[in-house]
């Protein structure tokens, strides 16, 4: 796997669309040697079960020790420092973490309780966890979500984790923005595997989940964090961390050349979401006809974006999406957004859109 690629999958078996990413990706030819020390790195910011849209789902964790074992690897391992106000162990049993360490033999270490050391990551000191220092390959598997305090957070912020609980509250006092930056230096991001499912629309303690069904695979943590904005419709001059983090040579945030390889397409047509009365207050602004999640969660993340930039009101016409509208006659609505609704009389292309694409076109065309 290239540096640029972005690799992509759709579906509700989560499990088994974390092997197929790994498999797209070849990750254990990237290992090499069997021997080495692999850490996987979930996002355990809270005691959540991930349905809340604010932690990693177990079956990921699961389907990525299970290619690692099926591929020759033992020396396996779950790491995570929940944040401050947090106990590292409730957020691990609330996340069904405790069974997937039973089932696969694998065990898990708290980095809260770990020894740390000091390193100079790019001109700024850190500590850094040891246990974390000293693993071969690391797996980071961040949410995708929103963020009170830095817009959205996925693999970048995800490294706050193998610091201690010290730095952590240092990191708070300095602004966010710039120690995180510098922590992705010197903190490991060997393949980002991020979880797409149903990240919060803007809090990182969850609470708002939007469906994507969507697992993403990376081997660029700037590239990452990008992509994200594009997916929830900020630029990343809204995350200051990601242009910081690009100029220190982390990596590229340029999406627009990146290499996209879809392993299937969304097709999720009659799937049921859970909303939240916040994102029921969006959706009523849309039309769905057998939308798949991604799409349609594309669409909820603009119209937050338009709903906090004050641009829904009363009146707007709604927005078809979904599988639904294909074979329908031209002129069937005002305005649509994905390939399916193109007998609109307006309508985005794309499957998904991304919903900073669908920002521009709503500004533009949705009156």
């Amino acid at each position: 796997m290239k540096k640029n690629d972005i690799i992509l999958i759709h579906g509700t078996n989560y499990k088994q669309m974390a092997k197929k990413v790994m498999e797209a990706a070849n990750v254990a030819e990237d290992i090499g040697d069997k021997k080495k020390k692999i850490a996987l790195k979930p996002n355990l910011v809270t005691a959540k079960a991930p349905s809340s849209g604010a932690t990693t789902h177990s079956e990921l964790l699961a389907g990525v020790i299970e290619y690692l074992q099926e591929h020759g690897f033992e020396n396996i391992t779950i790491m995570e420092g929940s944040w401050v106000g947090d106990r590292t162990g409730e957020a691990f049993r609330a996340a069904g973490y405790d069974m997937v360490c039973d089932r696969y033999h694998v065990p898990f270490v708290d980095l809260q309780r770990d020894t740390w050391k000091e390193y100079d990551a790019a001109g700024m000191k850190i500590k850094l966890c040891d246990k974390a220092a000293a693993v071969d390959y690391m797996i980071n598997m961040p949410v995708l979500k929103g963020h009170c305090q830095t817009t959205v957070t996925c693999a970048l912020k995800n490294n706050k984790g193998v610091i201690p609980n010290q730095e952590k509250r240092h990191f708070h006092t300095m602004g966010l923005h710039k120690p995180i930056a510098h922590l992705n230096t010197i903190a490991r991001n060997d393949f980002i595997l991020v979880d797409n499912i149903c990240g919060d629309l803007d809090f990182e303690e969850g609470g708002n989940p939007v469906v994507m069904n969507r697992v993403l695979g990376f081997k660029d943590p700037v590239l990452c964090d990008s992509f994200v904005c594009d997916s929830m419709g900020y630029s990343i001059q809204d995350v200051p961390y990601i242009p910081l983090a690009e100029k220190l040579g982390v990596g590229s945030s340029d999406t627009a050349h990146a290499n996209m390889i879809y392993l299937n397409q969304p097709d999720q047509a009659g799937v049921k979401f859970r909303m939240t009365h916040r994102v029921q207050k969006l959706a009523a602004y849309t039309e769905p006809k057998d939308a798949c999640s991604a799409c349609y969660g594309s669409l909820i993340y603009a119209l937050d974006r338009l709903n906090d930039a004050g641009y829904l009101r009363r009146g707007l016409p709604s927005v078809a999406i979904g599988q639904g509208y294909q074979n329908m006659p031209e002129g069937c609505a005002k305005i649509g957004v994905g390939r399916c609704t193109k007998c609109c009389e307006k309508s985005l292309t794309g499957c998904p859109p991304k919903a900073a694409d669908i920002v521009e076109f709503l500004k533009d065309n949705w009156k």
